[in-house]
């Protein structure tokens, strides 16, 4: 005789991951004095980091940006 085990409905999972704010505009390129990437003035270990911060870190980063921009030499951003 074969007993059957009632199983537990398996949760739905969950739906499409969020979204991260994220300022990069793939322009990949670091500049050696700054350590900033000349895309987005991230650090290399904010970059690859940055799924794993919270949202509130990377708003605070986001709003440093437009100063890290003034540290880089205008002649490599093309200006």
């Amino acid at each position: 005789m074969s007993s059957t085990v009632s199983q537990a409905p398996q949760p739905r999972p969950p739906g499409p991951p969020k979204a991260v704010a994220t300022p990069c505009i793939k322009v990949c390129i670091v500049d050696g004095p700054t350590g900033l990437c000349l895309g987005c003035f991230r650090t290399l270990g904010e970059i690859g980091g940055w799924s794993a911060l919270t949202d509130e870190r990377r708003a605070e980063i986001m709003t440093e940006l437009p100063e890290r921009r003034g540290r880089i030499d205008p002649a490599k951003l093309g200006l």
